[in-house]
């Protein structure tokens, strides 16, 4: 198989980091999700636990944090150099080999390679709150509230360093529900379409089943 690279973009708690690194492992290739934040670090000079916090999402205050954040005489924020860093990271690994990313916006970083399959993973909402509250082990309200938290403040990144609407089918290859496909469905669809050499075209299947 040619060099293939996959970025999942997901809905909090659609097990689309779960789904990905199943892909990754029954792929045979490298997968990079969490163990990144290292290298963004290194890159940007700032701490692992900010760039874990920071460099997905966005400030808690929402989109007017970016606008304004205090910026350097060269009119970058600290959550712009973060953003760069991260963005020469993503750009490293996709050069260097076959590979499985998780979210960062590595779908629009991405946008000008070939061998690139997007995915956005989505699902129903009471699915999406029993997987929380077991991973999390909090109750209904306490993960619905970690949900609509967490998914704003991606999108919100997502917004304003990409100028797209994050979870926007246009945005991907592939679309899917989880909760009505099933994990097993999105792992094969991902690999059947990385192996057919599908990239960019897009396929939405979230009403699948």
């Amino acid at each position: 198989m040619a060099k293939r690279i996959i970025t999942i973009s997901r809905e909090f708690g659609s097990g689309g980091r779960f789904i990905g690194e199943e892909v990754a492992k029954k792929l045979g290739i490298a997968y990079y999700d969490k163990d990144i934040i290292g290298q963004i670090a290194e890159k940007s000079g700032f701490s692992t636990e900010y760039i874990k916090e920071n460099a997905e999402l966005s400030p808690k205050k929402g989109l007017f944090g970016y606008a304004f954040a205090g910026r350097d005489l060269t009119g970058k924020s600290v959550e712009d150099m973060v953003y760069e860093a991260q963005r020469k990271v993503i750009l490293e690994i996709a050069e260097k080999e076959s590979c499985v990313i998780i979210g960062r916006n590595a779908d629009f970083i991405l946008k000008d390679r070939e061998d690139v399959l997007n995915v956005f993973i989505h699902g129903d909402m009471p699915e999406k709150v029993q997987r929380i509250c077991r991973l999390y082990h909090v109750n209904e309200g306490e993960a619905a509230k970690m949900m609509a938290d967490i998914d704003k403040r991606r999108m919100t990144n997502y917004r304003f360093y990409t100028e797209q609407k994050w979870g926007m089918a246009g945005n991907y290859t592939l679309s899917m529900n989880s909760s009505r496909l099933g994990y097993e469905m999105c792992e094969k669809m991902i690999m059947d379409c990385t192996k057919a050499g599908v990239a960019h075209s897009c396929i939405c299947t979230s009403q699948v089943l």
